[in-house]
């Protein structure tokens, strides 16, 4: 079902006198209410939640909310939660100065979702701004900035009030907002505006950024005392208590299912205790001696009961108050600077000064420093040398001219790279102040890249604007670089958030943009509703379209003159034919834009084969990191690798679950088998009934088995002719799930049972699970029968009726179903080896029960009428309509209620069982930038190791740590030294005895050669020795039964080598040229 557009909560309101538009509606959406039931719950002693009011209203209803609209902000919501949302919804906020920072940070907040954005400029547009701001177009120029900047940035987010304000801008004026942002404004004036909204009640924050050049800053006032609500925005931390013992302080020991993340200080409550039962009364406790997997608290528990069994034990987070200064104060003194790079240790306090003095620079000559003119920088510097000299205590000893240098020769220009980085930095401080959300950047920010800058040394000429768009970006870089970026062939790999980002700093760069320059951009995917918060390129009108042609579009009215083609093709060992040889081979870079590791591994090992630069990023909610893939400089992407996620043993997710997490793995592994994959198999053997049995046959494992015996039960008693049917099997499967196997595991082991030594079965993390009595007041087990039947009748094709909509005409159909009574079972097998991978246990008798299965269902099949088959579903979990994420949700929740595990709403269910990544604009914005930073320096093509830089960010905290990237490892043999990113290439179609000689030359014995997996040579098989005088491709042909395409010029072998002391020496890839 493809979403519609955006409802639209505010229009495009353009101001000359700038009062933001107060009127507007939140967004609203239509929205689809499941089961309003009754007045109030409780529990019931079956832990079934028992309406007080009676069954009377729909349950399912289609009207207007005023709450956040999910489907669009679901990345977003996974980050924030909905009370900062809501908060965001209710700010207004002002961005002063609409250059590239201003648009930037307008984007992303616009993006967001807040209340309303006011853009503050009387400049008007020129040729300068369009180097960085993707909003204007040279039919701009003239224009007045906000003016130019409203309509497009309206189109980012409908819901959002975007107004101008072109007028000059007064205190008072400050007081209609929650936030105010400036990113061009003189010291003077910020102190006057920063000391009325610190005094004002409640405080305004203020935040003052600036970009120049290579350097920015930001400067963050939130009042005298801003209370942070959630420091960091990660969950509580849990532990599952192994036991407490009788002491003065009381030690905690958790189970090793996993290692604790709590520290001394932390604050904890307990719960579920049994025993120890006074430490079940919600009280904070104090952590103290924390460790892997136990604690101390500050509690004497001598005199308490002993402890028996069970408990959890959460962090509570604790809301932290910060007095933040004036800019005045700061400005003399600054306290700790942040910061981000540890090789700059000394470079804030001295771009504290520059700051300033540039400040001053302009209000003493009226204008910016000249790039290239050593008589601007030396009054620059000597400004700098005025205001240390008055520092006292903070006065530096040492003052970097060169550094100075370089501030003053780009101080005018706002690079789009940098304005991308502060324009998420600055973004996020707003949602900080706005929300209370994350630790608000404490108070100053400073940050360079001159390690971008040319290494080569540059004459003023080539600093002098060419009346061009890219005149502001060659004041930094120069014309020669600027040629190189337009003459790049570049390939972007990913075309979602990232991709965007990238498309939009690219084009504003202008890489790609000259005659011999080409970009190349490739995703198979299209574009869906929830793209749409932080891909910034679509919008509702593309929503099914494919990511690469609108992104592509989009990206070219930024800059027409940028030379893209976009593909659809995901770039993977089956599309080498469409990115061969000759297509890597002329690239100059690889840009990754990949939300996955594994496309990320391939692309990193095609760019190894053809020694290319890879610049990789990636984000996860507010955490972003790049890293940087230079050919024989850095270590390649795979070089180092995360360890993979642990998974919960199947035994557990299947019998034992102690966590939400396992439920919604459970749910969504019973939803894919009962909705997908069974009537799958039903409509595979219909479609070939004598080729699906056969396959069984063959198989004749428990698989096959079990495949029979569900497409059978589905055929036969478990098969929907009305829709009743469907309500009766959804019936059924609640008793069977929640009450009969629940009853069946209690049976098999009792509460009181034991392992066979001795210790209780039901021990930690083992929680003891009780069935549940159906109730259909219970608006849980309804809303589960609901979904259930719903999308049951959809896999037999029967039409869903009116009355579904009735809640006393559903509850009556409901409770016509006969539920017969359940005897557990003596002798029944529950899995607990948390190492089973199969709850199907084999059986001698396997392949006889196949072939009676198999007759079974031939029988079945003549009973069908003609043409019937099953419509699978495939979990889709964006569609909010379409009842996927109701069943899931009250799968998991109804088994969280037999294992006493706390339940969650349907948002958090997609979040889990979805597998969603969280994601915002901020640091999808700041992560493009710093990889554009990089691209620089790799397009320059004369920086050295150290000058590379990778980065780790965590905008929450906030955090950054840069460093340069790791070597690569070097292997040396004799006189030679290689690493992982050489390759030997043979030429002249060689024999497999002229490829051993050639190695022997280097001191090396080949004794085996593999093409794929393959096996050419191995030295101890005489039969091999036949074909030394074969050419080493009619070999791999004969050996490998190969077919080489057309396009495809050589082969790839790897050789396994000995010296000659027979010792291994690994040894690059080795190429045989054939043509």
């Amino acid at each position: 079902m493809r979403p519609g557009k955006r409802a639209v909560g505010g229009e495009v309101v353009v101001e000359e006198e700038g009062k933001p538009n107060q009127t507007a509606e939140p967004l609203t959406k239509k929205q689809r209410t499941v089961g309003t039931m009754g007045n109030s719950t409780s529990n019931d002693k079956n832990g079934n939640n028992q309406s007080s009011g009676e069954v009377n209203q729909p349950i399912v209803t289609s009207g207007t909310s005023s709450d956040i609209d999910e489907d669009l902000h679901s990345r977003q919501l996974a980050v924030y939660g909905r009370e900062t949302m809501r908060r965001l919804f209710a700010s207004n906020v002002l961005i002063s100065g609409m250059q590239g920072l201003g648009a930037e940070i307008a984007k992303n907040l616009i993006l967001a979702g807040v209340k309303s954005v006011t853009l503050h400029d009387e400049g008007a547009v020129d040729l300068w701004d369009l180097s960085s701001n993707f909003i204007f177009s040279e039919t701009d120029v003239g224009k007045n900035r906000a003016l130019a900047s409203v309509q497009k940035l309206q189109e980012l987010n409908n819901s959002v009030v975007v107004s101008s304000l072109t007028t000059e801008l007064t205190r008072e004026k400050l007081s209609d907002f929650q936030a105010v942002v400036f990113t061009d404004i003189n010291v003077e004036k910020a102190i006057e505006f920063d000391d009325y909204c610190h005094k004002h009640q409640p405080p305004i924050s203020f935040i003052k950024s600036e970009v120049r050049g290579v350097f920015g800053s930001v400067f963050c006032d939130f009042g005298p005392e801003f209370t942070v609500f959630d420091v960091d925005g990660e969950d509580p931390h849990t532990g599952i208590i192994a036991s407490i013992n009788n002491d003065n302080p009381a030690l905690v020991a958790c189970v090793d299912d996993e290692r604790l993340e709590f520290q001394d200080g932390d604050l904890v409550v307990f719960s579920e205790v049994q025993g120890m039962t006074k430490l079940n009364d919600g009280k904070p406790r104090k952590i103290k001696n924390a460790r892997p997997y136990s604690f101390n608290i500050d509690e004497d528990t001598t005199s308490y009961n002993s402890y028996q069994r069970g408990g959890i034990v959460t962090q509570v987070k604790q809301p932290k108050v910060l007095n933040f200064k004036t800019l005045h104060e700061a400005l003399q003194v600054p306290g700790d600077f942040l910061l981000s790079d540890f090789s700059k240790f000394d470079r804030p306090p001295l771009l504290h000064l520059a700051f300033q003095a540039l400040d001053k620079f302009k209000s003493e000559l009226g204008r910016f420093p000249v790039a290239g003119s050593e008589e601007d920088a030396q009054k620059f510097i000597s400004l700098v040398t005025d205001i240390n000299d008055r520092s006292a205590d903070d006065r530096l000893q040492d003052i970097d001219q060169k550094l100075l240098r370089h501030f003053a020769f780009g101080a005018r220009t706002v690079l789009n790279p940098m304005a991308a980085i502060f324009g998420g930095i600055v973004g996020q401080e707003v949602v900080k102040a706005c929300s209370g959300k994350f630790h608000p950047l404490f108070q100053f920010f400073f940050f360079d890249s001159v390690e971008s800058l040319s290494t080569e040394p540059l004459d003023p000429s080539d600093f002098k604007p060419t009346n061009s768009r890219y005149d502001a970006q060659i004041s930094v870089f120069g014309s020669k670089l600027q040629k190189r970026l337009e003459d790049a062939k570049v390939f972007v790999v990913g075309s979602g958030a990232l991709g965007c980002e990238f498309l939009k700093n690219l084009a504003l760069m202008g890489v790609c943009c000259g005659k011999q320059g080409k970009l190349t951009i490739t995703d198979d995917d299209v574009i869906e509703k929830s793209n749409l918060s932080r891909q910034f390129l679509f919008r509702d009108w593309n929503i099914g379209q494919a990511k690469s042609t609108v992104a592509a579009s989009a990206a070219a009215l930024i800059n027409p003159s940028f030379n893209i083609d976009a593909l659809q093709n995901r770039a993977s060992p089956d599309t080498e034919n469409v990115f061969d040889d000759a297509f890597w081979e002329n690239l100059n870079v690889v840009i990754n834009a990949l939300d996955n590791v594994n496309a990320r591994l391939y692309i990193d090992q095609r760019c190894l084969y053809f020694q290319r630069p890879l610049l990789e990023s990636g984000t996860l909610g507010a955490k972003c990191n790049t890293q940087m893939v230079i050919p024989h400089l850095t270590e390649n992407y795979g070089a180092s690798r995360d360890p993979p996620e642990k998974q919960a043993p199947m035994c557990t997710v299947h019998s034992f679950p102690h966590n939400i997490d396992h439920c919604l793995t459970w749910a969504r592994s019973e939803f894919e088998g009962l909705l997908e994959k069974t009537p799958a198999e039903v409509n595979a053997f219909l479609s070939s009934p004598a080729e699906y049995a056969s396959s069984m046959k063959n198989s004749g494992d428990a698989q096959a088995r079990d495949n029979l015996e569900r497409i059978i039960g589905c055929l036969e008693k478990e098969k929907c002719v009305t829709f009743q049917d469907s309500i009766a099997w959804a019936r059924l499967k609640f008793e069977d799930y929640f009450a009969n196997r629940v009853k069946q595991l209690t049976f098999t082991f009792p509460e009181d049972a034991t392992t066979s030594n001795g210790t209780p079965f039901w021990s930690a993390p083992k929680r003891f699970p009780r069935p549940l009595q159906f109730s259909v007041d219970d608006p849980g087990h309804l809303h589960f029968i609901i979904a259930a039947s719903i999308l049951r009748a959809e896999t037999f094709g029967i039409s869903i009726p009116d009355w579904v909509k009735s809640p006393k005409q559903f509850a009556d159909a409901v409770n016509k179903v006969v539920v017969l009574d359940f005897e557990p079972k003596k002798d029944v097998k529950i899995v607990t080896d948390e190492k089973a991978t199969s709850l199907s246990a084999a059986s001698i008798d396997d392949a006889a029960i196949i072939d009676e299965l198999i007759v079974k269902l031939k029988k079945r099949q003549k009973q069908l009428p003609s043409g019937f088959k099953m419509n699978p579903i495939q979990f889709e979990k964006d569609d909010d309509a379409n009842y996927h994420m109701d069943l899931i949700a009250g799968l998991a929740n109804m088994r969280a209620r037999n294992y006493g595990i706390p339940e969650v709403d349907k948002l958090k269910a997609k979040f889990i069982a979805g597998r969603i990544i969280p994601a915002i604009a901020t640091s999808t914005a700041m992560a493009t930038g710093l990889v554009c930073l990089e691209l620089y320096k790799v397009l320059d093509r004369g920086h050295k190791l150290e000058d590379y830089r990778n980065t780790f960010a965590n905008l929450a905290l906030p955090l950054f740590s840069i460093a340069e990237p790791v070597p690569p490892k070097v292997i040396e043999h004799k006189d030679a030294r290689w690493t992982v990113w050489d390759r030997w290439i043979l030429k002249d179609n060689p024999t497999l005895r002229e490829l051993l000689a050639w190695l022997e030359n280097k001191g090396l014995n080949a004794y085996s050669i593999s093409y794929g997996s393959c096996l050419l040579y191995n030295s101890v098989f005489p039969k091999h020795k036949e074909r030394m005088d074969k050419k080493l491709v009619d070999v791999a042909r004969e050996v490998a039964k190969v077919e080489l395409p057309s396009y495809r010029q050589h082969i790839d072998i790897v050789v396994a080598c000995e010296d000659d002391e027979d010792n291994d020496v690994d040894i690059p890839q080795i190429s045989i040229y054939f043509e």
